[in-house]
C-alpha cells in the first residue's frame, strides 16, 4: 500500500487516446498555456501557444508535421510538452470527436494510416477525467465514490498495457477517459477522495468492477468471469429500481430464439421440457445459466443490456425478454449509488454495500498534502457561481487542477509564487445561467474555443 500511495503521489500516467479509432490525421491547438514541440530530447519549436496549430499525419516513414499549414518534415515521433502549470491542448482528429486534455501529448505512427496518441498526465488529473467520463449526477459524494473505485482500479492495474508502452487505454477496457475534467462538482468529489482506496481483509487493493444498473440484484463474480472473489458477492440492490436503466424489453422471433439454442448450443429444442424452459425462463433471483448455456454468452450474442431477464411468449410468433439493469452486474451499481447518495447514505457505507467485506484505506499524509485548502476553495467557487451565474471568470482563476499543478511545482522543488498565476494568459468565461432542472452548481457557460459541447446541465467551457 505504501508503494501504491508513493506511486500515486509522484508518477504521471500514460494513457492511449482514441484507442478504438483509426486516426490518420489529427489537428492540435493550444487552448491555454505554452508548449514545447519536441522530437526525442530535442526541441523543435518552443513557446507554442494559442497562435500555433499543428497537423500530424501518419505516413510510411513516421509522422508528417505541418505547423500553421507549413510543412515541417517527417519525424519518428513528436511530443507537445507542457511548459506552464496550466496547459490545455485541444485534439481534433479526422473522423472522431474533438477532446481536450491537460499534460503532454505524444504522437507516433502505428502504421502508414494510423497514429498512436498518448496523453502523459498527472495521476489524479487522470482520475478526475475518468470520473467525469464514467458517471452522471450532481452530488459530490457520487463523484467521490467513483473516484475511489477508479483510483483503486488504476493502482491495481497500472501495468495493464506496459508491454505496449502505456498504462491505460481510454475506453471501458480500462476506464473511460474521454476529456479533461471540466466540472467543479466532479473535481470537488475527486478532491474529497484524495488518499482513499478500497482494500480487502488482508489490506490488499481489491478489484473494483462497476456497471450502470444491477436491476435489483448484483451478480457473483464467478457467474460473469472465472474467479470467485469474496468481496464480489451477489447482493440485493433495491436502490437500482426506478432509475434510467432499471428495465428494458427485447422482442425476438420465436424461431430465431429456439434456433439459436439448437444450432449454437446443440440443445434439443423439440424436447418439451427444454422448449418449455426456453420459452418460459424466469429469474426471481439472478441465475448464471439457461438450460446449461451461460447467460453471459446469450447476452453477447443477442446484444442484450444484461443477463438479468425473464422470457415469455408474445404475440405473432415472438418471445419477449423482460430485462432488468444494464451491464455485467458485478460490483458497484452506479445508478444504485446515485440513489443511495440522494437518500443520505454515507459514501463509505455505499462502498461496503457493493464490495462485501471490504474497507477503505486512508492515506492521511496524501490527503492533507494535496487536498487541504483546495476543497474549501472549490466549494466557494461553486457557491459563487450559484449566486452570480453571469459572472465573468478569468482563465487564471480556473479551479481545474489547481491542486495538481501546484504539486507539480513542489515536485520540481519550486516555491509556489502566487504572482506566477498573473503571468498566465487571461481568458474570460461568461456564464449564461443555470438549468432549472439541474443542481444550481451545474451552470451552463458560453462555449469557448477547442471544447466539444457538453451535455445539458454540465459546464461547457
Amino acid at each position: 500500500m505504501l508503494l501504491c500511495a508513493l506511486w500515486a503521489q509522484t508518477e504521471e500516467v500514460r494513457v492511449r487516446l482514441y484507442s478504438t479509432n483509426r486516426v490518420e490525421v489529427i489537428s492540435l491547438s493550444v487552448d491555454l498555456g505554452n508548449y514545447q514541440l519536441m522530437v526525442g530530447d530535442s526541441v523543435l519549436e518552443t513557446g507554442a501557444s494559442d497562435e500555433v496549430a499543428c497537423q500530424i499525419r501518419a505516413s510510411a516513414k513516421g509522422v508528417d508535421l505541418k505547423i500553421n499549414s507549413m510543412d515541417y518534415g517527417t519525424f519518428s515521433s513528436l511530443r507537445l510538452h507542457a511548459l506552464d502549470t496550466a496547459c490545455i491542448l485541444c485534439l481534433n482528429p479526422q473522423g472522431a470527436k474533438q477532446r481536450t486534455y491537460e499534460g503532454d501529448v505524444e504522437l507516433s505512427a502505428l502504421n502508414s494510416t494510423a497514429l498512436r496518441i498518448i496523453n502523459v498526465v498527472d495521476f489524479e488529473t487522470y482520475i478526475a477525467g475518468v470520473v467525469q467520463s464514467e458517471i452522471y449526477g450532481t452530488l459530490p459524494d457520487i463523484f467521490r465514490i467513483q473516484a475511489i473505485i477508479s483510483r483503486t482500479w488504476a493502482l491495481r492495474n497500472r501495468n495493464k498495457h506496459k508491454s505496449e508502452g502505456f498504462n491505460f487505454c481510454d475506453q471501458v477496457h480500462c476506464q473511460a477517459y474521454l476529456n479533461r475534467c471540466v466540472r467543479p462538482d466532479i473535481m470537488l468529489g475527486t478532491l474529497r477522495s484524495m488518499g482513499e482506496t478500497i482494500v480487502d481483509a488482508d489490506g490488499k487493493l481489491i478489484e473494483t468492477p462497476f456497471h450502470s444498473n444491477s436491476g435489483g440484484q448484483t451478480a457473483n463474480s464467478e457467474d460473469v468471469w472465472r474467479a470467485a472473489l469474496p468481496y464480489l458477492r451477489s447482493t440485493p440492490d433495491t436502490f437500482s429500481y426506478r432509475m434510467r436503466q432499471s428495465q428494458w424489453t427485447v422482442v425476438i422471433p420465436r424461431d430465431k430464439w429456439l434456433s439459436y439454442f439448437a444450432n449454437t448450443h446443440h440443445l434439443n429444442v423439440r424436447n418439451d421440457s427444454v422448449r418449455t424452459k426456453l420459452l418460459g425462463f424466469q429469474q426471481p433471483e439472478r441465475q448464471a445459466r439457461i438450460c446449461g448455456v451461460p447467460l453471459t454468452r446469450v447476452r453477447v450474442d443477442f446484444k442484450l443490456k444484461s443477463t438479468f431477464f425473464d422470457v415469455s411468449e408474445g404475440v405473432d410468433g415472438n418471445v419477449v425478454l423482460s430485462g432488468r439493469g444494464y451491464g455485467h452486474g458485478v460490483g458497484l451499481s452506479q445508478e444504485g449509488t446515485i440513489r443511495m447518495v440522494g437518500l443520505g447514505y454515507s459514501y463509505d457505507s455505499i462502498i461496503r454495500h457493493y464490495y462485501r467485506g471490504s474497507r477503505l484505506q486512508y492515506d492521511d499524509e496524501q490527503t492533507s498534502l494535496y487536498a487541504a485548502g483546495y476543497i474549501a476553495q472549490i466549494e466557494q467557487i461553486i457557491a459563487d457561481d450559484m449566486a452570480n451565474p453571469s459572472k465573468v471568470r478569468s482563465k487564471k482563476d480556473d479551479w481545474l487542477g489547481m491542486l495538481f499543478r501546484i504539486r507539480n511545482r513542489q515536485l520540481r522543488e519550486e516555491e509556489y509564487d502566487e504572482k506566477k498565476a498573473e503571468l498566465e494568459k487571461d481568458w474570460n468565461y461568461e456564464f449564461s445561467g443555470t438549468n432549472g432542472t439541474k443542481s444550481p452548481s451545474a451552470a451552463v457557460a458560453v462555449p469557448q474555443k477547442g471544447t466539444p459541447p457538453a451535455e445539458e446541465g454540465e459546464y461547457n467551457w
